[in-house]
């Protein structure tokens, strides 16, 4: 249905709270609804949300000013720590305490320096290289060749996948309970009581899995047509997958030079006298660092993971900026230099939105962390338990506003506590929510990951097995190999995530303003139920035109 240009009144009004908006969909539209005037907020600064195309100013520059200080002060020290290093770092032999003026001084010694060096088998290093390189160069087709499927197949790949989630671990169980028992060392290694427990465990947690697909297979349909519309979104943009790996290539580049200058950081300090243990008189020259080290080794750390966070926002923020201007594009053509604008945006006027969104989630890494730490110790008292719950409220209080922010920031231009307000309020207008989208279709992408990369290692082992002499070296070649195919193909979930989260923020953009500009969309994303405990009354023929 596309908007009437002609009322102009009509994008003005505010949806009826008293009727949900993701209640049972009209075969036609859901749009025509009148809504009320919400007294909280002047809704007319929410008319003209769109992707903004125009020039944007500097958002949060203080916090760009506040990362270049901490990267720059980390190169500068570390290239000081480089020029100022002790070149004697190591020898301690070559010092000895001094009576006269109560210090360490050099003499000079020969030392015999022997090396060692691993012991290593030829053939498992060629093999586990040649493997690791062919999973990395199949890794992109492999990519490439799931978009495809899940764009036309959707429905198709993930029932067949489906029962996958349950065999895949049953079989691997009972294998390896079958090859250990049968393996006198690892039988020795691992007594029958330990081998039983294992067994019952894992198959526990299948039985977990299969309660989670029952209980959520009422949204399997609905599951599908999201993931169906996002890998069709994903299609147009695919230059995504040349740029985002930049990015982390471009991170890795980034962190050589930090790490040289921690590793040189060492090198600044001097041997220092120390009086022996138990007292008698005599000394020894034991390496001090200098004052400034550690200090240095918190700001480069910190530098490290705010850059990490940054860097993940950036990827966010890209693929946000690239998926909106395919989503608002009404001629079904995609504008260009799309995702040159993104990576313009990203890095030039909203970097420090960026910035300050790292900052935050950083933080809030290491708050969980601490927090699940002290779970795991048992810490008890009343004053343990009261932060913990304080804590977590905080958390679960900022993952819900920070669902869809860079998002929003990434469509608009604006800076982070102006998105994060707006997002909040375009969410709640339309009784949409901003924690939930679709958490189903996250672990069901995460699941056909897990059969493929099983799949493939499978394979691998067999292909050793036939060509290799490797013996049991095989299943570790395997196992290296699911790893890395695990890790490509779970950064390809990871965009598709963000490219659904994307169309949620400019379906409710759309349904703000009265407009369609994805039919498609429309037709998918109004199924999607208000909270995690509504369910949304599926029609199948409604969802398979």
């Amino acid at each position: 249905m596309a908007a009437d240009d002609g009322d102009p009144t009509k994008f003005a009004a505010i949806y009826d709270t008293s009727s949900p908006l993701l209640s049972k969909p009209s075969t036609s539209s859901a749009l025509d609804s009148p809504r009320r005037s919400d007294p909280e907020s002047d809704p007319t600064q929410f008319l003209q949300i769109s992707y903004n195309f125009g020039p944007r100013p500097f958002k949060d520059i203080t916090f760009l000013l506040l990362f270049d200080l901490f990267v720059f002060s980390t190169f500068g020290f570390g290239i000081f720590s480089i020029f100022h290093r002790n070149t004697d770092y190591g020898n301690p032999s070559s010092f000895t305490y001094d009576l006269s003026s109560s210090s360490c001084v050099k003499v000079s010694t020969f030392e015999s320096v022997s090396n060692s060096f691993w012991a290593s088998d030829p053939v498992f290093e060629k093999d586990l290289i040649w493997t690791l390189v062919v999973t990395l160069v199949l890794s992109a087709p492999f990519c490439f060749l799931l978009l495809l499927l899940l764009k036309h197949y959707t429905k198709q790949i993930v029932y067949a996948c489906l029962p996958l989630f349950v065999l895949f671990p049953i079989f691997f169980n009972l294998y390896w309970f079958v090859a250990c028992t049968l393996s006198s060392s690892c039988s020795d290694a691992l007594p029958l009581a330990y081998r039983i427990f294992i067994l019952v465990f894992v198959f526990l947690i299948v039985g977990i899995l299969v309660w989670i697909i029952v209980a959520n297979w009422h949204r399997i349909e609905l599951t599908i047509q999201i993931i169906g519309v996002a890998s069709d979104a994903l299609s147009e943009n695919l230059k995504l997958f040349v740029v985002l790996p930049f990015l982390i290539l471009g991170l890795v580049v980034y962190y050589a030079p930090i790490v040289v200058f921690l590793v040189f950081a060492r090198f600044n300090g001097e041997f220092v006298p120390k009086e022996v243990d138990g007292g008698g008189g005599g000394y020894f020259c034991e390496w001090k660092e200098d004052s400034w080290v550690p200090a240095y080794y918190a700001l480069a750390v910190l530098t490290m993971i705010w850059s990490l966070a940054v860097m993940v926002e950036m990827q966010v923020y890209v693929i946000s900026g690239a998926i909106a201007q395919w989503y608002f594009s009404k001629d079904d053509s995609l504008p260009k230099k799309c995702i040159r604008s993104s990576l313009r945006n990203a890095f030039g006027q909203s970097f420090g939105t960026i910035c300050l969104s790292g900052i935050l989630i950083g933080v809030v890494r290491v708050v969980r962390a601490i927090v699940d730490n002290a779970r795991e110790e048992n810490t008890q008292g009343m004053v343990n338990f009261v932060l913990r719950c304080c804590a977590n409220a905080l958390l679960g209080a900022f993952d819900y506003l920070n669902k869809f922010t860079i998002n929003f920031a990434a469509i608009t231009g604006e800076s982070y506590c102006t998105s994060a307000k707006m997002t909040y309020e375009l969410l709640r207008r339309n009784l949409l929510s901003a924690v939930f989208v679709e958490t189903v279709s996250t672990r069901i992408l995460t699941g056909i990951v897990f059969v493929l990369s099983a799949a493939y290692a499978v394979a691998t082992w067999v292909v050793l097995r036939g060509v290799s002499s490797l013996g049991v070296d095989s299943y570790l070649v395997a196992i290296l190999a699911w790893l890395l195919l695990t890790v490509v193909l779970a950064f390809f979930v990871h965009v598709l995530d963000n490219v659904i989260d994307t169309i949620y923020v400019c379906y409710a953009i759309d349904r703000d303003k009265g407009d369609v500009c994805k039919q498609e969309v429309h037709e998918v994303y109004v199924h999607l139920p208000i909270s995690r405990s509504s369910r949304s009354a599926l029609i199948p023929n409604a969802l398979n035109p």
